[in-house]
């Protein structure tokens, strides 16, 4: 598979003549559903052969594939990479045989829904987080999740289901309330029994823990809880994973709360929220820019086993109104919609390539200007090769309800999904 990106007076039916690959393809595997495609857009091709093009280079098609120079050449080695043909049939290699076991979570619908979402997205998956559960001061669960068919068609598709436990409440994800449990003893040791009877209760293969605004002076609390989670999951073998935001130093005050290398020698996998560098409340810009990405990585390796680590990307970006103004949130988009954005307003996509992200700007039907970030084919590549990079376990997306449809195409294309 490469990566095609659109140019002017290009159409949907000249690049699929240009390169041999039927139309319908071309939208089924990009989720499109207009042909309408704009200048700078970049779709996924889903061939293994390439159509050198004019004007192409060696290195240029090597970006394009997201295999290395060596690899690209190993495979073609009767061609000169300094002497390229127009209509020459380059063999893109398979990439495919790193081994990975993925997670990524699912918010529960509804019966229906859940089982054909899960279905549809369990030859992608190792492992899927339902979310979520809440629990009171007192660590008592405190809501009912109609789960019993995601979970059934979780087990039946070899997915391990994971009950994921918050600290949510009415206001949002609460240090508050996380602060209160883990300085009480008793409820600390009453949710950790909680957690385990609701495990083993409705049929879960574990837990992920998804505590955020975690004060830095319950730092050593929050990771004493996590020993106790495992411990009383450990006798009956079930998984134990969390969530953490993404941290690049010990000095950012409002991470202080997550000691990186204590939480790693707990879990079985750490989920990192590599994403919201930008967000509704900042001002305009890539959501998960790639250095920030490598820095997260590299702090990370530092403290935790690198096979532990699942690299976390957003299935969404932020639209923001301009001028911008802090009283005036940016609201979030799926990536697929972003894209259909910038379609029906025949906006030009530009990608930085600093953030290694997609960005557009488009005036509403109220002569209002716009500018929105997002993740395409690129930016998401550009993340599943930092994980072969840096050999850690692998990627996982916030949330598999959101959609993007080219998603399963890039997943199959760095990596093989290990299956329970």
């Amino acid at each position: 598979m490469f990566v095609y990106k659109v140019r002017s007076g290009d159409t949907l039916f000249a690049i699929s003549a240009k390169f041999s690959c039927p139309m319908d393809q071309i939208r089924m595997v990009n989720g499109l559903t207009t042909i309408n495609i704009v200048p700078g857009q970049a779709l996924l091709i889903p061939l293994y052969t390439y159509t050198v093009q004019p004007g192409d280079t060696w290195s240029g098609i090597v970006r394009s594939t997201y295999v290395s120079k060596k690899q690209l050449q190993k495979a073609n080695p009767s061609i000169n990479p300094s002497l390229l043909y127009v209509g020459t049939k380059i063999k893109i290699p398979s990439i495919s045989n790193y081994l990975a076991a993925t997670m990524s979570y699912y918010g529960i619908r509804n019966e229906e829904a859940d089982r054909t979402l899960i279905a549809d997205f369990a030859p992608y998956s190792s492992a899927i987080a339902m979310f979520e559960y809440h629990f009171a001061p007192n660590g008592d669960i405190v809501n009912q999740l109609n789960d019993r068919v995601a979970i059934e068609t979780s087990w039946k598709n070899r997915v391990v289901p994971l009950v994921t436990v918050t600290n949510l409440n009415d206001s949002g994800f609460s240090g508050d309330l996380a602060h209160e449990v883990l300085n009480n003893p008793v409820a600390r040791t009453n949710l950790v029994n909680n957690i385990f009877t609701l495990v083993n209760s409705r049929g879960y293969g574990g837990v992920n823990i998804d505590f955020e605004q975690v004060r830095g002076e319950d730092r050593d609390l929050f990771t004493g809880f996590l020993e106790q989670v495992r411990k009383k999951l450990n006798a009956s073998k079930y998984v134990m994973t969390i969530a953490v935001p993404a941290k690049t130093s010990e000095d950012i005050p409002w991470l202080q709360g997550y000691d990186y290398g204590g939480i790693g020698d707990v879990v079985n996998y750490m989920f990192i929220m590599a994403y919201d560098w930008h967000y509704g409340g900042s001002e305009p810009g890539a959501v998960a820019p790639i250095e920030e990405v490598r820095k997260t990585i590299e702090f990370a390796i530092d403290r935790v086993e690198r096979k532990k680590l699942i690299i976390g990307m957003p299935l969404y970006g932020y639209d923001w109104a301009l001028p911008y103004e802090q009283e005036a949130p940016a609201s979030a988009v799926s990536n697929q919609n972003a894209l259909l954005r910038a379609m029906n307003n025949q906006a030009r996509i530009r990608y930085s390539k600093e953030a290694q992200a997609p960005y557009f700007r488009y005036t509403d039907k109220d002569g209002k200007r716009h500018e929105v970030w997002f993740e395409d084919v690129r930016s998401i590549s550009e993340k599943a090769k930092l994980v072969r990079e840096y050999n850690l376990q692998s990627i996982g997306v916030w949330q598999l309800t959101l959609g993007f449809t080219a998603g399963p195409w890039i997943l199959r294309k760095f990596f093989t999904v290990r299956k329970v």
